[in-house]
């Protein structure tokens, strides 16, 4: 921990800038590329490292909001029919009535913030826990954008979001728009989350909820931000999903993306019990988790092998997380 001493000799106690847990992903992360950049040389060239980015950009803008949901000791299992709900009405919008990208982009930050409102509505006042509320708005939210879907792609998108695109309009010296808009995100986040004591309140809610509540904390105000802002990001995300450089969009879109996330925060350090966690850590799990995928893609491994190695890494990550608990406990 870290103390810094304010100059009237008032102390306030931090979490280090980066954990333990951090700097080892970074060093898994680091030698994992190291590896696949000797096996295959392909793999370290802008050719395969922009898709990679781009693909991680998604993942890691919902991952920012799911680690304040799992940090306040809730869940979101329904970001992916969310992010499908998104992406259809606004590629349904961009094709029927031309809408340039700004207002496409508010359509689709607007209507996942509503989506998350509902969660967090139900979830506050109808004091159910989480993962009930979210697994039965999940299979709401996909029964609609299926009916939105009506058993037809959607074709013809516009380029709308060609800013956030994987073409050269899509880039600045080399690094995706998506990847660096991700990076504001996520420093905006850390240094939220780290520096305002409403940030500091999400860790005391997951903690203890009825300390917090004791202590003044609004407990379901800030529940409730925590879900509205993962909608809104997962909105984002769906504008991001639409500028993947594909003119189609079908239903299988965001299938998956729920687990993904959870992966992302999960090794990134989060206690699923809620109460610790960062969005660095998320961010660097979401990275780990997109060179797993691409690199079983690149080595010619079956795919069914990423999903085998992200699972072995939950399970670690889960499994330390727990003994640590454990050895607080005692």
């Amino acid at each position: 921990m870290t103390t810094l001493t304010t100059g009237r000799g008032r102390r306030r106690i931090l979490p280090p800038p980066v954990t333990g847990q951090e700097l080892v992903l970074i060093g898994v992360i680091a030698a994992l590329w190291l590896m696949l950049t000797l096996v295959t040389p392909s793999f370290g060239t802008a050719a395969s490292l922009q898709p990679l980015l781009v693909r991680l950009a998604p993942v890691a803008v919902i991952a920012v909001g799911m680690t304040l949901v799992i940090v306040s000791g809730g869940i979101d299992i329904s970001v992916a029919a969310s992010l499908m709900v998104c992406s259809v009405v606004t590629a349904k919008l961009l094709v029927g009535t031309g809408l340039p990208m700004l207002p496409a982009l508010l359509v689709s930050l607007g209507l996942g913030g509503l989506l998350g409102a509902i969660n967090g509505l139900l979830i506050v006042y109808g004091r159910v826990h989480a993962i009930i509320i979210t697994f039965g708005t999940a299979n709401l939210f996909q029964f609609i954008g299926l009916r939105i879907f009506d058993s037809q792609t959607v074709n013809n998108i516009p380029a709308a979001f060609a800013f956030l695109g994987r073409g050269e309009a899509g880039r600045t010296l080399g690094v995706p728009h998506s990847f660096l808009l991700m990076l504001l995100i996520v420093a905006a986040a850390w240094w939220y989350i780290r520096h305002m004591p409403s940030g500091r309140h999400f860790y005391a809610i997951g903690g203890d909820q009825r300390s917090a509540r004791l202590a003044g904390i609004p407990v379901g105000r800030r529940i409730m931000s925590a879900y509205v802002l993962t909608g809104v990001l997962v909105g984002l995300a769906a504008c991001m999903t639409l500028a993947g450089g594909t003119s189609t969009l079908d239903q299988n879109v965001g299938r998956g993306q729920e687990l993904a996330v959870i992966a992302a925060v999960v090794i990134g350090g989060t206690s699923i019990t809620g109460g610790r966690g960062s969005v660095l850590g998320s961010v660097l799990g979401a990275l780990l988790v997109q060179t797993v995928r691409s690199g079983v893609t690149q080595l010619g491994w079956p795919s069914q092998l990423a999903n085998l190695f992200v699972g072995l890494c939950i399970v670690i990550a889960v499994g330390t997380d727990l003994m640590r608990e454990r050895r607080r406990a005692r």
